[in-house]
């Protein structure tokens, strides 16, 4: 419904009402990662009325790395009037709304695609057993260290390129004269836009192999062709709908993968699936259906 209504913006109102009713007292979707981050912001506060106590009181707080969190409630109450409470309750609900769904597609099309090109998975994994053998993977992974290997990012840009988390375009409005797009008019406003699932399989771009998943093709030493491709890869958006969290995404996958296939072995599960998961649309192209089973990969400690 979230989907239809971004299209059809007229249906917005009626679609929230109808889908916070049905939601109950709990809430769903939005309006239950808006209650978790409450929750977490009260707990927060909580947190840092005791940690000023103990400081106060000559005791020291141990604690790991800062969370969103804190940082949006120290802004806070550096500028209360400025950065109000919504706007840190805001901050902690975009944080979770708009990269957790993408990531976990992302990761999972990873997975899914070595799953079915065994022959990518063992050469995955040989450049991990050889970065390691080298002593240039510390534990755990470090994120210039993942940069620094060829056929992980290979992987990852090939599986978003076969699978971009979205597949709806973010439409433009053609300004006032009109304008001439791959040779062909488009008067004043007119609304256009461009798929990342059809743009990823062009085969004057990518090659006649478009439409399979293959690491290899970003190895090449071609470097023109390179370019041509990296100009059309758009998982993430392009110029000023490039997503704005892409960083802290391409962080976690390229952290997170070689970390689990090195530790982990994975079979596809038959149920259901034939061994082929099945994707459905709500402008997230979310599979379904998509079940592995998971083994370690080394003896336990």
């Amino acid at each position: 419904m979230a989907l239809w209504s971004g299209i059809y913006d007229r249906f917005h109102r009626f679609a929230f009402a109808v889908f916070s009713l049905l939601a109950g007292g709990k809430g769903a979707g939005r309006e239950y990662v808006v209650n978790l981050s409450k929750t977490r912001v009260a707990e927060e506060q909580a947190r840092r009325k005791a940690a000023a106590a103990a400081a106060q009181a000559g005791r020291e707080e141990l604690r790991g790395a800062e969370p969103f969190v804190s940082k949006f409630l120290a802004k806070h109450e550096q500028d209360p009037e400025k950065f109000i409470m919504q706007h840190v309750l805001a901050g902690c609900t975009a944080n979770m709304v708009a990269g957790s769904d993408t990531t976990g597609i992302s990761l999972s099309a990873i997975i899914y695609y070595l799953l079915k090109h065994p022959r990518c998975m063992r050469a995955l994994r040989s450049e991990i057993a050889s970065f390691q053998e080298r002593g240039l993977l510390s534990t755990p992974f470090g994120f210039k260290e993942t940069q620094q290997m060829p056929y992980l990012q290979a992987v990852i840009k090939e599986a978003l390129r076969i699978h971009p988390a979205t597949c709806l375009p973010m439409e433009r409005v053609v300004p006032e004269g009109g304008a001439t797009i791959s040779g062909r008019f488009f008067p004043a406003n007119t609304i256009v836009g461009i798929n990342s699932w059809v743009a990823h399989r062009n085969t004057q771009i990518f090659g006649a192999d478009a439409d399979e998943f293959n690491p290899e093709r970003w190895l090449i030493s071609d470097k023109d062709k390179l370019a041509a491709m990296n100009r059309q890869w758009i998982p993430f958006g392009m110029g000023s709908r490039t997503c704005i969290g892409r960083h802290i995404s391409t962080l976690e996958i390229s952290k997170l993968i070689p970390r689990i296939v090195n530790d982990f072995d994975f079979e596809l599960s038959d149920a259901g699936s034939g061994n082929s998961w099945v994707t459905q649309d709500y402008w997230f192209v979310k599979p379904r259906g998509f079940k592995v089973k998971v083994t370690s990969r080394k003896p336990e400690c």
